[in-house]
């Protein structure tokens, strides 16, 4: 139970919330995105963070998600609870596919982004093309398809705060399992690790499938959420920039480095947007600066900073007597 206190807090924390926002609709949709930034960002943290798979295309796999939940809806009349599904089945996938082709392709980390970086202009293209399913730039409508539990702003917000819960489980089960142990010898060092005799294939594919799964799912509810799906809801600069700012600011290889990065990227957004377009100039000298000097994100630094001060005050009550009585 110790192990999953930060969880439990974070729970509780997030849980009063909307109750704190109290009743703005502005606040409520600004701490629903936030939720969706925070669970694409533990996904992230799992395919790039632990297994060092750069990958450039999370706007692609989670507006595949959100596209083939939709589109399916309108065209075959389905209910969302079937289409979603389906939608992550297909972001799982693609996620797991682009895996196995790098590792069976030897790509590095670099030649594995411009991979992805192009299907990221592919997905885009395609959205624009496939005009007569997509309607192009114009989106489509989500309201009434057969969830009115997202349309309600509260109600949503405790959808999203669910998945975001379900994707830290299932992080924590696997950093607690065999699958924890392979992901940390994958981070520290691949050819160590291959040459252990850990399957590098199966675990890089697994950290790829289960990561794209938890992006499809939140950009398949999204989708539905946000009450129309266009290529700009699943833009590049939209969705990868920030979650890659987001987990570089909370801490790669943390639990909970991805909700406290998410959380700040938050902030620096409200500031940066009265900048209007100027802000994608600031995200890339944030990116810069996070890179060359502040690596390892505040998680770390807060821990350290956290044993330094507790290292401080036990020399401090050993020297105090002792009180009788």
């Amino acid at each position: 139970m110790r192990k999953c206190a930060d969880i439990a807090a974070l729970t509780l924390v997030l849980a009063f919330l909307p109750a704190a926002a109290g009743g703005s609709p502005y606040y409520l949709r600004l701490a629903t995105l936030a939720l969706v930034y925070m669970a694409w960002t533990v996904a992230f943290n799992l395919i790039f963070g632990h297994t060092k798979q750069l990958f450039l295309c999370l706007n692609a796999l989670a507006g595949t998600a959100g596209y083939v939940a939709v589109v399916l809806a309108i065209q075959l009349k389905l209910s969302p609870w079937v289409t979603v599904p389906i939608g992550v089945a297909a972001a799982a996938g693609l996620g797991a596919l682009f895996s196995y082709v790098s590792v069976l392709r030897g790509l590095g980390v670099i030649f594995l982004g411009i991979v992805t970086l192009a299907f990221s202009l592919i997905f885009h293209n395609l959205v624009l093309g496939l005009r007569q399913f997509t309607n192009g730039e114009t989106g489509l409508v989500t309201r009434g398809l057969g969830f009115p539990l997202l349309e309600r702003p509260v109600a949503g917000y405790y959808v999203f705060l669910a998945v975001l819960l379900a994707a830290l489980l299932v992080y924590h089960l696997l950093m607690a399992s065999k699958s924890g142990m392979a992901f940390r010898a994958l981070s520290d060092d691949e050819l160590t690790a291959e040459l252990s005799g850990i399957d590098v294939t199966g675990y890089k594919v697994l950290a790829a499938a289960v990561g794209s799964a938890i992006l499809g799912l939140t950009g398949a509810l999204f989708a539905f959420y946000n009450g129309i799906v266009s290529p700009s809801v699943f833009s590049f600069v939209g969705v990868d920039i920030p979650v890659l700012i987001a987990l570089l600011l909370g801490g790669m290889r943390t639990r909970l480095g991805p909700v406290l990065g998410a959380v700040a990227f938050a902030l620096i957004e409200e500031l940066v947007r009265p900048f209007g377009q100027l802000n994608v100039l600031v995200y890339g000298v944030l990116l810069i600066v996070l890179f060359t000097t502040f690596r390892q994100g505040l998680v770390p630094v807060l821990a350290r900073a956290s044993a330094a001060f507790r290292g401080t005050r036990a020399p401090a009550a050993a020297s105090r007597p002792a009180r009788e009585g």
